[in-house]
């Protein structure tokens, strides 16, 4: 649902500016050589006799002058070791962990009706979701002011590390036209659903495994893919077969990703899924290492800076390098960018702290469990109904400020005629690769972190929860959000249904054997879930007695809370605007006991989105649990993880660049956007600073 504007430069509200955030504790170590963590190696081992270096005098935008012998330096960089692009020999002792096509490993039992394969029974899950993840068109926003690059980034993330196989069986999920509380009309009859492939050699004398498709390491996958095939057609140079004559640098036409009939012949191109408005011209989709760039316009933004700053890193590097050490040389420091800024502001932005790093641990398995892919991992709720940019007026011209109101975006022009505010509903921003060229890069990229994003919670917003990559019935470009939703569209696609269906159809364990697998206590009841007060629907007059949870004044919002604890007004402008919780007729944990009846038969997935939040977190204790074993597993069981990498120490002496950057650094050295002009921590909305003249 988008905000409604209130006063501003641009007429658009702002969340209060939180200033520049400190990295969390222990970053600053990290600022000097001396305090790596390098197994088996450490700054001196390059240099036998010599001091080690300091971080004094780095920066992001021009070589150091070294007071040693570079060329000696330069001269071990290519008899580094380099990581596969499919994840295979990271571990020595077990090439295939975390390799792409193995299964996901287990930390619970899985759990089968019938041992094997068969899905756990359970309530509907549109009927869930209808009673559940229903928003009600109502905005709630994060507690701690955490900005849209969170679940950008975490969207980045999910596509370096995680795809399943989804060539499954057809399994349409039930659509009852007839529930009072659905909204939505669907021509379909059903919502369209796949289970995921059977792993071989499982789901007959032993429980259905899946597999997933690509690296579970943090290895810029979503840049590069996995395949010789696709990094090959994805870099300057031909496509013959022979990797030997490819330029260092990624193909970027116009600083963009390329499309797939770039090359002249689209159907040649690497696959890409495509759906929305590109299922009519699949040749347009840009092409990546991962087959879901286009999903949104965020996302692949995103793609699009990291294969700007692979070249980036190749420009700085010496002409007389060969080509090929050129390229793995900027592939490590990308590599390295993502790893950093994942353990250096994702994660402390969310809450989710892991502990001192002691080096490479060649007896951890990094490779993706199926509860954090299939639950942990699933933060949908988190995903904001529309996009904001801010920029100079004169940036676009009339004719393309035309074209965007006329594709539905909403365009307001500040008082003086000197800024022009652009709101992307999150529809449009699906599958629309020419929105990200047209928009720009620049102020695409600052305008995700010029928001708070909705709060990690059981609400998902509608564009998703109901008409996900749908597009609209013609004559309605503007119809795209809030109340007037439902109208827009014929067909339901329900992300909320869909989660809990793919965790019964993974045999995933249930809420309470999931908490106790991650060594969390059991619940006894939903309000230790919730926090509220009671699982009892009220004595109210205008809910009908005995059938509360099928009447659609269950869910009407009585009472929203700001930030400081404040009421909000429920017709205010605010209201729109700053919300963080919401008081309803009913509690939730009363919709909840009269769903699933019992807190034993509650949906993992379900049960982890309702839980309150971890104090300083953005989650609640199952999914910080979830979050925390794997993220530590993708630490310590990588040995190229950027701790224990001395090429990266190479490549710093000998060239004088450095990993160690924010991603408002990397943005502003891809884009025309001033490093001034973004939040030292992209992660966090920035407070609003006084008025100046």
């Amino acid at each position: 649902m988008p905000r409604t504007r209130a006063a501003g430069a641009t007429g658009r509200p702002r969340r209060r500016r939180r200033g520049r955030v400190p990295l969390a504790a222990g970053t600053v170590m990290l600022l000097a050589v001396t305090s790596l963590v390098l197994t088996g190696t450490d700054a001196g081992t390059f240099l036998p006799g010599r001091p080690a270096p300091t971080s004094e005098g780095i920066s992001a935008r021009r070589p150091v002058d070294w007071p040693w012998d570079e060329r000696w330096i330069a001269g071990r960089v290519p008899e580094l070791p380099v990581r596969s692009l499919d994840g295979t020999g990271n571990n020595r002792r077990h090439p295939d962990w975390g390799a792409a096509g193995t299964n996901y490993i287990r930390v619970a039992p899985a759990r089968y009706a019938d041992g094997v394969g068969e899905p756990v029974p359970g309530p509907a899950s549109r009927y869930v979701s209808n009673r559940v993840f229903n928003d009600s068109h109502q905005n709630l926003f994060s507690e701690r002011g955490v900005s849209q690059w969170v679940f950008t980034w975490g969207q980045f993330l999910d596509h370096t590390f995680g795809l399943r196989d989804g060539a499954g069986t057809e399994q349409g999920i039930a659509y009852d036209g007839d529930d009072p509380l659905e909204e939505f009309a669907n021509t379909l009859g059903e919502i369209p659903f796949t289970r995921s492939a059977v792993a071989a050699g499982t789901g007959l004398d032993s429980p259905r495994e899946q597999v997933n498709t690509i690296s579970s390491y943090i290895d810029a996958w979503v840049v590069y893919g996995g395949s010789e095939e696709r990094l090959e057609w994805l870099r300057e140079g031909p496509v013959d077969g022979d990797m030997s004559n490819n330029g260092a640098e990624l193909r970027l036409p116009g600083g963009h990703l390329p499309r797939r009939d770039s090359r002249g012949d689209g159907a040649a191109a690497p696959a890409m899924e495509v759906d929305g408005r590109l299922r009519g011209q699949p040749y347009r989709a840009a092409v990546a290492g991962d087959v879901r760039a286009n999903e949104n316009i965020a996302l692949l933004a995103t793609q699009t800076l990291f294969a700007r700053e692979h070249n980036r890193v190749v420009s700085r590097l010496p002409d007389a390098l060969p080509e090929a050490q050129k390229f793995e040389i900027a592939r490590r420091v990308v590599i390295a960018e993502q790893q950093y800024i994942t353990y250096n502001e994702f994660l402390p932005a969310v809450g989710v702290r892991l502990g001192r790093y002691r080096g490479y641990r060649p007896d951890v398995n990094p490779t993706l469990s199926n509860e954090f892919a299939t639950v942990g991992y699933r933060a949908h709720s988190m995903i904001h109904g529309e996009i904001e940019l801010e920029t100079a007026a004169g940036r676009y011209p009339a004719e393309q400020v035309a074209a965007f109101e006329q594709a539905g975006l909403e365009v307001e022009t500040s008082a003086d005629g000197s800024e022009v505010g652009i709101a992307v509903p999150l529809n449009i921003a699906f599958f629309n690769p020419d929105l990200v060229e047209s928009l720009q890069l620049g102020p695409l990229l600052q305008g995700i972190g010029l928001e708070a994003q909705y709060n990690n919670d059981e609400m998902i917003d509608n564009q998703l929860r109901s008409v996900l990559f749908q597009v609209p019935v013609p004559g309605n470009p503007r119809c795209l959000d809030g109340a007037e939703l439902p109208a827009c569209f014929q067909g339901v696609v329900d992300l909320g249904a869909l989660d809990i269906e793919r965790g019964r159809d993974h045999g995933m364990p249930s809420y309470n054997e999931l908490r106790e697998a991650y060594g969390l206590e059991p619940v006894r009841s939903f309000t230790d879930i919730t926090g509220e007060s009671s699982e009892a629907f009220p004595a109210d007059p205008a809910l009908t007695p005995g059938v509360e949870v099928d009447d659609p004044d269950s869910l009407d919002v009585v009472g929203l809370v700001g930030q400081d604890g404040e009421k909000i007004a429920l017709d205010s402008e605010e209201a729109e605007s700053s919300p963080v919780h919401l008081e309803r007729r009913t509690t939730l944990a009363a919709r909840l006991a009269a769903v699933y009846e019992s807190v034993d038969r509650l949906d993992a997935f379900t049960g982890m989105v309702a839980e309150t939040h971890v104090p300083g977190a953005e989650m609640g204790e199952l999914q910080r649990a979830i979050w925390t074993e794997q993220f530590r597993r993708l630490r310590d069981g990588d040995r190229f993880f950027y701790r224990n990498d001395p090429g990266l120490v190479a490549i710093r002496l000998a060239y004088g660049i450095d990993y160690r950057h924010t991603l408002a650094e990397v943005i502003a050295a891809n884009t025309d956007v001033p490093l001034g002009d973004l939040n030292d921590n992209v992660f966090l909305v920035a407070e609003e600073g006084p008025a100046t003249e």
